[in-house]
């Protein structure tokens, strides 16, 4: 088994240091971590470090630093635009998408989204998305930990700008004749892929991604969850681009 990954504010300077709060936690208590057990930092960044325990405290551990490293951030950037769903499956996505490699997830506030994300309700559905996102990046061993966009979520609006401003933007869509499989993809700078809640991407919102760029794709004869047509998306991207 692969060395766990505990993410950090920053990597330490010194060779020796003390992994403390809710990480040093998770390692000493939780995993249960000892003496000359090996484990991997992670600065959310693409900085890593390989570490061994020297000893165990409550809830804290002192490592030794035995090297460092550094992963460049995935090109091009592959973001992906998911409709709000009900319950946990909107969590349950960013889970899913984070483990086969998102850069970027923007929470989108379709007309046709049961949930809506207003006031604190939707500062704290954001806010489990950016947790279920770093524990997701954690267990796939990830030095660069996926951005949650929204402040908590974003309109149709905004998201037509961002694809307008994509190298390639993609939308998911039943009634698609392309499929993603055969699409051109570019070397370089941002791949946006938009992913509609459970009742779909309303005809106005179909128009609104085409004018601003976005070709309507699907995947296959299949209909697909909100919950998993992203992360069948991104398996097909990452393939093609040779990061698998």
């Amino acid at each position: 088994m692969s060395a766990p990954l505990f993410l950090v504010e920053s990597l330490p300077a010194t060779d020796s240091l003390t992994l403390g709060g809710p990480e040093g936690h998770h390692a000493a208590t939780v995993q249960r971590l000892r003496v000359g057990e090996e484990l991997l930092l992670a600065d959310g960044r693409g900085g890593t470090a390989t570490a061994v325990v020297t000893a165990v405290g409550r809830g804290s551990l002192e490592l030794d630093v035995t090297s460092r490293g550094y992963a460049d951030a995935p090109v091009p950037r592959l973001v992906v635009v998911q409709g709000i769903a009900k319950g946990d499956r909107g969590e349950l996505a960013v889970q899913a998408m984070t483990e086969v490699g998102v850069d970027e997830i923007v929470p989108w506030a379709a007309s046709r989204s049961v949930a809506q994300w207003r006031g604190d309700r939707g500062v704290r559905a954001r806010e489990k998305w950016v947790g279920t996102a770093r524990e997701a990046a954690k267990q796939a061993r990830r030095p660069w930990l996926p951005v949650v966009a929204g402040a908590p979520d974003e309109s149709t609006a905004r998201v037509a700008r961002r694809i307008a401003g994509a190298a390639a933007a993609f939308v998911l869509h039943e009634e698609a004749e392309a499929r993603l499989t055969t699409e051109d993809l570019p070397e370089g700078g941002e791949i946006v892929l938009v992913v509609g809640p459970e009742g779909g991407i309303a005809p106005a919102e179909l128009d609104a991604f085409a004018e601003a760029g976005a070709r309507p794709v699907r995947l296959g004869p299949s209909v697909l969850r909100t919950s998993t047509a992203g992360v069948a998306a991104l398996t097909v991207l990452a393939t093609r681009l040779h990061r698998w």
